[in-house]
């Protein structure tokens, strides 16, 4: 449709618009092989900024090194159209905004399902165990920190309470081996 030809795209999977441009592993990469005359296309803006800042700054770079940035959401190239970088201006803030009230409520939703005991995700503390989605006391993990803060504070070492436990770990695999071979 422009009479473009794409001679190299660069994929970013898993990688937030929110971090930099130049601090992406593909970002960087692009930004280091343009020359004047290059056209960079892109679906959207968001997909490839989320900060305004990092936006306009990368912009005014562009513009300076005679690159022309064509933003498909936008229909035109931002870096010479007065009107199309007013708009990518204005969005490039409204992403930003987007992604501060995201990271908002997710924050808010871990806070209350933390405050609800409920598990997250991740690797289950210690002393833990999920059932039901949510975090219960293990009663034996428990009672393991209580015997081991009980010997911290009688004045053994981190050192000799890991032997502890790693030994009273090998017992119980031990029994545990002897009981289910009868």
């Amino acid at each position: 449709m422009l009479g473009l030809k794409v001679e190299q795209t660069f994929v970013e999977r898993g990688v937030s618009g929110s971090k930099p441009l130049i601090e992406r592993a593909a970002g960087g990469e692009l930004l280091a092989i343009l020359r004047a005359g290059d056209v960079v296309i892109t679906p959207k803006l968001d997909r490839m900024f989320r900060s305004a800042n990092d936006a306009l700054r990368n912009l005014e770079h562009l513009a300076r090194l005679g690159v022309h940035l064509h933003m498909i959401d936008l229909g035109s190239d931002v870096t010479v159209n007065g009107i199309a970088k007013l708009v990518f201006t204005i969005l490039s803030a409204v992403a930003e905004a987007e992604r501060d009230r995201i990271r908002e409520r997710v924050s808010t939703a871990k806070a209350d399902q933390k405050s609800r005991k409920r598990y997250l995700g991740g690797s289950v503390p210690f002393g833990y165990s999920v059932a039901a989605g949510a975090l219960i006391e293990n009663p034996a993990e428990q009672e393991a920190i209580r015997a081991m803060a009980e010997a911290r504070e009688a004045g053994k070492s981190l050192r000799a309470i890991s032997a502890d436990i790693a030994l009273i770990g090998a017992i119980r695999l031990w029994i545990r081996h002897f009981v289910n071979m009868a």
